[in-house]
């Protein structure tokens, strides 16, 4: 269970706390902002009359920015309140496809570039008079050209550094698809935190009927890249762990990637045991329903899939065949990037619901104090295990 840490209300706050969710970001900030107002409202703080508290028990610590458009699409970023001394935490979301905005009369939906060119116009608008910015990025922007492998870009580490430059001290993200890109900002701070734990917590409150233990269920890595966060859901829940590596062919390339042949298992026998696939991202989908009937050929129970973001470009039907197929069970992704309604209505999704835990980092580091506990959710898992496998049948 997360709970508020007691040197977190004995420490004073680094600064007023602000929150600024840009519009792609705006149901996930409201969120966290109830959690914080709760807590600070509740929280019986003996110092709280003294001075270095000052704006730290608020009806909202919302900072309303708006980024309006010319005709033309150009825009700039403006701020209605003061920021002066602040401690301010923005939160965008550049994977919220659902925006639109007009150019020329056309009605243009908002890219990842575009959600990054407005967080940087709103970091402009603070103008240097906060006393210390936070950018928390869940998805981060082009972590998946982390790496040259040829003559070409290298967009991350480009963005990373340059939200440096302009002020911002610390970056959080979840689940970054290659977390050595903060090597390109060696002296600011970059985060790249699992939401294992709200994974973990959504499969085990949605399913009554577990065995979570290595003769009944299997970690499944669905390839060589994503062996790190597998190997550490088999550990944290005592379970044997395959993987599956991509038979490519290199001598064509199909959309600037060389196509998969297929898709190779390495592991122990899977036969009558439950399947998690863990993945960093559902992008297509394709790779993970592949691996899903892979794993039905060879005798698989149930299949999970973790992933801490569900993208789903290319719609939901394939899914949907696949659950009517029997194929999977449940598929699990977070609230960190934009959902659509319709993903929410599937019988086979579970929304994990990431706030609280949002909150609880931003509540923390407001006192600078460490969030190690946080980030680690080990002990947590393991409390969740213990209660799931004791409950009354």
């Amino acid at each position: 269970m997360l709970q508020r840490s007691k040197r977190v209300l004995e420490t004073i706050p680094s600064g007023s706390l602000g929150l600024i969710p840009l519009k792609s970001c705006e149901h996930l900030g409201r969120q966290i902002n109830d959690y914080l107002v709760q807590w600070r409202h509740s929280s019986e703080l003996e110092h709280k009359s003294n001075i270095a508290f000052t704006g730290y028990e608020r009806d909202s610590y919302l900072i309303e920015a708006n980024i309006p458009r010319f005709g033309s699409g150009e825009a700039k970023g403006t701020i209605r309140d003061s920021v002066r001394g602040n401690d301010l935490y923005l939160l965008v979301d550049v994977c919220n496809y659902s925006l639109t905005y007009n150019l020329y009369g056309f009605s243009n939906h908002m890219s990842p570039d575009d959600h990054f060119q407005d967080l940087k116009r709103v970091i402009a608008a603070i103008g240097g008079k906060a006393r210390r910015i936070t950018v928390i990025m869940p998805y981060l922007y082009e972590s998946r050209q982390h790496k040259r492998s040829s003559r070409e870009s290298l967009d991350c580490a480009l963005a990373l550094q340059e939200l440096t430059r302009m002020g911002v001290e610390n970056i959080l993200t979840f689940e970054a698809h290659d977390p050595r890109v903060q090597n390109a900002i060696p002296l600011h701070g970059f985060e790249t935190i699992t939401p294992a734990y709200q994974l973990i917590k959504g499969l085990l409150g949605n399913m009554k009927d577990l065995q979570v233990d290595n003769k009944h269920m299997m970690v499944i890595s669905p390839d060589e890249g994503g062996m790190s966060r597998s190997v550490y859901i088999a550990n944290v829940l005592g379970l044997d762990m395959g993987m599956f590596y991509k038979r490519r062919d290199y001598t064509r390339m199909v959309h600037s990637r060389n196509p998969v042949i297929a898709h190779e298992f390495l592991g122990a026998d899977t036969e009558g045991k439950d399947m998690i696939i863990v993945d960093d991202m559902i992008s297509s989908g394709n790779s993970v329903l592949e691996i899903a009937r892979e794993l039905k050929e060879l005798k698989a129970e149930r299949i999970f899939v973790f992933a801490p973001f569900g993208l789903f470009t290319n719609g939901l039907e394939k899914f949907d065949l696949a659950y009517e197929q029997g194929i999977i069970t449940r598929v699990l992704t977070t609230n960190l990037v934009y959902q659509p309604p319709e993903l929410l209505e599937r019988p086979y999704y579970v929304s994990c619901d990431m706030s609280k835990y949002i909150a609880l980092l931003i509540d923390t580091l407001n006192h600078d104090v460490s969030i190690s506990e946080l980030i680690d959710p080990y002990e947590r898992i393991q409390a969740l295990l213990e209660k799931y496998r004791n409950k009354p049948e």
